[in-house]
């Protein structure tokens, strides 16, 4: 069918239809996010579940990933580390852990384009605010905002704060960090961020050096207004390796911080990107063309121990040398039309293009399980080579309106056609056998995808900036299945992933401004999800039937003062299979019922801000993962833990020196499972601290 349910797409025209209504515009209250619709939109009349972190207060609790920045957003856990490499991370969001189940936007472009999100080279330095976005996006974003959107919003050019600052961390880590407005006069404006870091780790031989770029420009024109921003990332990794799970925990048989990747194993990568934006007015109303187009290569060695793995000389791991390259593209031109003081339409045409290719030599090899001496990837003969080459495009038109039904009552509805096409072809050389074994596939899906809510002011009082809203949102949408570049040669490309979704919510500020928080229950319905799975001893991924997702989530944030915040989140997550028959050797089993691995059914942080405008400053934050299951049997169960991050300084006029402490618990629980290594978990980073100088430069 070309759209389920029908119901919402009437319900959906019938709510265009009645736009012509006009009505009051609502006093607006609380802040303003653009996320959910690509425009400004009152949070107190937006039908989605949005939280605003502030540049402020990530600066103020000492964040640089994305770890701490979405410590205290209710529901999200953004783990460190993965597949990605340590200087990435893994989020989830809604209790769906699935590395491309979200979008992750910076300054409005989809950064990973058509692939996978770009965690590893996301640098938080010199940012506005982030905004978090829960469930799908199917009309603004179509299928690449399954589950959430993490949006990551720079200052505009020639505007933000002017500093410099350096930074000392544990085993001898180091950071830099620079950011300025270089032209605010006139017509022209721009802007420079610059930041270095090398940042080392418990484990043996693994940590990252990064460096980031990035320029903006603006200039006023008569016949509009252009940008352009170039964001250059270069990125040097020393993966560490996930812990092996044997039976219902993991193995006591390897130390904790063991590095079982060969010895010269690296993951580096360049990235370059480059966005142009153009906005003006029209006789229809301000239109905005955006298009960017970034370039990311990379060139690594990594391994694996294998399943059932036992000591030297016997062969227990797997190798590869890969180099990878993806070119994506990205263009969206829509306009902004208004009918009266209550119906805006946002409507347009967007495009994202990815082209990807990977050539992997794999090799097997022996290591010690404590990973001392392990041999280098040019010791080692060739097994297997492959390829993989993925060409992907994603079209989408939309329309997303918001209508006042009246001062209380807004609505707002939207619907995208989208068309994607994917094309890929495999080749796979197995040493001493003669010939090259080629694969090709295609796929192509041409659907509707749409969301409709609406909120409703309970009451509110503007003097004194007190209000309680109540949202309801309904959302169909889907995503072809992810291409992971691994080493080996998939030919299959998996059916698209569907799922529909639902909030209600009530959110509300109280007590004058210094009470603000939102309470929402949500369900997802899912098909067709991609998961990782072992197909004769490699690794791969399948489709895994259906899986179902029911949760409650609350944050709120209170002022105790005007230099002291108390903040709270909490979020009950319950995900269940539907049917899903998975082999697990050679026996298939029944996995109905059965909870998500990795998906634990509560989490919580809380956090206290003391930040005067000058002299001593302190933070201290604790984030708690309930239970959980390791696999998808539940069998492996793994308990609880909390974690703490503290930190304190000193405000002067021109200079501040802080010291930050993460993980002071020194947990060391599992966070995330591998997909390249079966039964495999990478752990929390052990505890680190920072101590940090910056200096304002004025301006």
């Amino acid at each position: 069918m070309l759209f389920r349910p029908s119901l919402l797409a009437v319900a959906i025209a019938a709510t265009f239809l009645s736009a012509a209504v006009r009505a009051d515009d609502a006093a607006r209250l609380g802040a303003v996010e653009v996320t959910s619709s690509k425009i400004d939109t009152a949070i107190d009349k937006t039908s989605a579940t949005v939280t605003i972190v502030s540049g402020d207060e990530l600066r103020a609790r000492g964040a640089t990933d994305l770890r701490t920045a979405l410590a205290l957003v209710a529901g999200v856990e953004a783990s460190p580390g993965g597949d990605g490499g340590p200087a990435s991370s893994v989020p989830a969001l809604w209790g769906l852990r699935e590395f491309d189940a979200f979008l992750l936007l910076v300054d409005g472009v989809p950064a990973g384009g058509a692939f996978v999100p770009a965690l590893a080279s996301l640098d938080l330095t010199n940012v506005e605010r982030i905004e978090v976005m829960k469930g799908a996006a199917p009309v603004s974003y179509g299928a690449t905002a399954f589950v959430g959107v993490i949006h990551v919003i720079h200052y505009a050019a020639g505007e933000g704060p002017s500093r410099v600052g350096f930074g000392y961390g544990s085993r001898g880590s180091l950071r830099a960090e620079f950011a300025a407005p270089l032209s605010s006069h006139g017509g022209w404006k721009d802007s420079l961020v610059a930041n270095a870091e090398h940042q080392e780790l418990a484990a043996d031989r693994a940590g990252y050096d990064r460096g980031h770029l990035l320029y903006r420009a603006e200039v006023d024109a008569e016949s509009g207004r252009f940008g352009l921003d170039v964001d250059l990332s270069l990125l040097r990794q020393d993966p560490n390796s996930p812990h092996m799970r044997e039976g219902a925990g993991l193995t006591p048989r390897t130390p904790l911080d063991a590095n079982h990747n060969p010895g010269d194993a690296h993951l580096d990568e360049n990235r370059l990107q480059v966005s142009t934006r153009y906005d003006r007015d029209t006789a229809l109303g301000p239109w905005q063309t955006r298009v960017a187009v970034a370039r990311t290569d990379g060139e690594l060695i990594r391994g694996f121990l294998r399943e059932g793995f036992t000591a030297p000389p016997a062969i227990n791991a797997d190798g590869y040398v890969q180099t990878r390259g993806t070119t994506d593209l990205y263009a969206d031109s829509h306009i902004v039309s208004t009918f009266g003081d209550a119906t805006t339409v946002v409507w347009g045409a967007d495009w994202l293009h990815g082209n990807g290719d990977q050539e992997s030599r794999n090799f097997e090899y022996s290591v010690a399980l404590d990973g001392f001496d392990a041999p280098r990837s040019g010791t080692r003969g060739i097994d297997e080579t492959t390829a993989t080459d993925d060409r992907r495009e994603f079209l989408g038109v939309y329309a997303d309106l918001g209508h006042d039904v009246s001062e209380r009552f807004h609505v707002d509805a939207g619907l995208r056609l989208n068309h994607t096409r994917e094309d890929r072809d495999t080749a796979l050389v197995e040493t001493g056998v003669p010939g090259v074994e080629l694969g090709n596939d295609e796929r192509r899906d041409t659907r509707l995808t749409g969301a409709l809510g609406a909120s409703y002011r309970l009451w509110d009082d503007a003097d004194a900036i007190d209000y309680l809203t109540a949202y309801a949102n309904y959302r169909d949408s889907f995503k072809p299945a992810v291409v992971d570049f691994g080493p080996e040669a998939e030919t299959e490309i998996l059916e698209a992933e569907e799922a529909t979704s639902g909030e209600v919510g009530l959110r509300g500020i109280n007590l004058e401004g210094q009470l603000r928080w939102d309470v929402a229950a949500f369900y997802m319905d899912f098909a067709n999800l991609v998961v990782p799975q072992t197909v004769d001893g490699r690794p791969g991924l399948a489709n895994a039937g259906n899986l179902m997702f029911r949760g409650l989530e609350g944050e709120a944030r209170y002022a105790l003062g005007d230099d002291v915040q108390l903040m709270a989140s909490w979020a009950y997550h319950h995900s269940q299979f539907g049917d899903y028959v998975r082999l697990f050797g050679n026996t298939p089993r029944q996995l109905r019922g059965n909870q998500q691995e990795l998906s634990p059914d509560h989490l919580a942080g809380l956090g206290l801000i003391w930040q005067p405008a000058s002299g001593p400053f302190a933070y201290l934050t604790s984030n708690y993962v309930g239970d959980r299951y390791l696999n998808k049997r539940n069998t492996a169960p793994a308990a609880g833990y909390a974690t703490v991050d503290a930190g304190l300084g000193w405000h002067a006029k021109t200079w501040t020196v802080r010291v930050d402490g993460s993980n002071l618990t020194d947990r060391r629980d599992p966070a995330s499972e591998s997909e390249l290594g079966d039964a495999q978990y990478y752990r929390q980073p052990a505890r680190s601290y920072w101590l940090s100088l910056s200096y304002d430069l004025g301006g």
